[in-house]
């Protein structure tokens, strides 16, 4: 078995989510609460939020929700974990000052915990300018001492490569990389390239969507219906001919003792990413932390590989994602 000491985060984007994940806060806040401190505790040890999580009049409510959390945190808890946000460059958030009022007001939300800022996705394909003046705002408050750390999501290898020098001529670097990346994204060169650069530069490689929003927790030859009408349609879309690479990740796990959820997580720390695994309740939180434990063998990797390949469906991509 290989030796892996990749680890892992958790991702936010439910908390506060109707449309697509069904969030009603008079249920789900209290199991929230104690997945966030089970994940911790087990050792995820970046969270992942966005100033956009939560949707219509819940706006910034993942960042609410987990400001609250962290007021129970002692200093040296803190210490131990990364607090990622996420800002959207939204059209009307042009400048270089653009994205300054929204991380203060993320800031108040997360109680003045955020480390690393993160560009939410690239404007690259339809206003490039944006892209830049909003990173070189990120860039002046890393200078002037109110973040620590700067990252991108949703940006590929060109792309990435250009921003990472264009910071480092100001002696910043740029910390993490988010891809959407899971056995169910479509195979691409890029991926390679990400990684290759992530390597060269000692830039984090992070992974979202890693389950592919669930559909590779679902067991062979079972169909269940999400609760969202989005996820629906994406479940009967993609189910039946997903089978036989959902029947491959039983049967490793079976190996192990180990979840479907596991085995997924696992291919994608194989190849040098770090999963953002969603979590929305404690029994998540307890599977994904068991993947820690545990590491797929080159051989179980190549074959996750081959059947990735054959698969003739993929999940949606990133429509902004960058070249």
């Amino acid at each position: 078995m290989t030796k892996n000491s990749i680890g892992m985060g958790f991702g936010t984007w439910a908390w506060g989510n109707k449309l697509v994940w069904g969030y009603k806060s008079e249920t789900d806040d209290i199991l929230l609460k104690k997945t966030f401190f089970d994940a911790i505790n087990g050792g995820l040890d970046l969270i992942d939020t966005a100033d956009s999580y939560g949707t219509g009049s819940l706006f910034g409510q993942s960042e609410k929700l987990i400001g609250s959390y962290l007021e129970e945190f002692s200093k040296s808890k803190l210490n131990q974990v990364t607090i990622a946000t996420k800002l959207a460059p939204f059209p009307w958030r042009i400048g270089r000052t653009g994205l300054h009022k929204p991380f203060h007001e993320s800031n108040k939300r997360l109680k003045g915990h955020i480390k690393r800022v993160q560009l939410h996705w690239s404007t690259y394909r339809y206003a490039p300018w944006q892209e830049e003046q909003l990173l070189n705002g990120l860039g002046d408050l890393f200078e002037n001492g109110l973040i620590e750390e700067i990252g991108l999501s949703n940006t590929g290898p060109d792309r990435l490569s250009f921003l990472y020098h264009k910071l480092k001529k100001r002696g910043i670097k740029i910390k993490s990389v988010q891809i959407q990346f899971s056995l169910l994204t479509k195979p691409s060169l890029e991926d390679e390239k990400i990684k290759n650069i992530c390597a060269e530069n000692n830039i984090e490689y992070l992974a979202y969507s890693p389950l592919a929003l669930g559909i590779l927790t679902v067991p062979p030859n079972k169909y269940p219906k999400p609760s969202t009408f989005l996820r629906q349609k994406l479940f009967q879309r993609i189910l039946p001919k997903s089978n036989e690479l959902r029947t491959l990740l039983k049967n490793i796990g079976n190996k192990y003792a180990a979840s479907q959820s596991q085995v997924a997580l696992n291919w994608v720390r194989s190849h040098g990413a770090k999963p953002i695994v969603g979590l929305r309740n404690p029994l998540q939180a307890k599977d994904a932390i068991s993947a820690l434990n545990w590491n797929l063998t080159n051989a179980e990797r190549k074959e996750l590989d081959f059947h990735r390949n054959q698969c003739l469906i993929n999940v949606p991509k990133n429509p902004f994602t960058s070249p």
